[in-house]
């Protein structure tokens, strides 16, 4: 199958990101990753070959680090975390 020009384009502006595409028939979504990815990270959602939980960890730590989860600009989203809110109270009540 081709890419069409304007799927092209998409993943020349996403800069090695995935795509999220939606069908306008089925409303199901899809992701359109590099393979270089893919081939990293198909190995998790198969059962031939069971990772286990730390494996799965490190793998999907590695995977978002490769994709710029780590970059400063991300931080903001550790402060939106709700969980965190409830650690704090947890703590302050010791």
């Amino acid at each position: 199958m081709k890419l069409t020009k304007e799927l092209q384009e998409a993943i020349q502006d996403a800069n090695g990101q995935p795509i999220r595409l939606v069908d306008p028939k089925t409303h199901l979504e899809y992701v359109v990753l590099p393979a270089e990815i893919f081939d990293r990270v198909q190995h998790v959602f198969s059962d031939a070959n069971p990772l286990t939980i730390e494996e799965q960890r490190a793998l999907l730590v590695q995977v978002g680090l490769s994709v710029g989860w780590d970059d400063p600009a991300m931080d903001v989203y550790n402060k939106l975390d709700p969980r965190r809110d409830c650690e704090r109270e947890v703590v302050e009540k010791s």
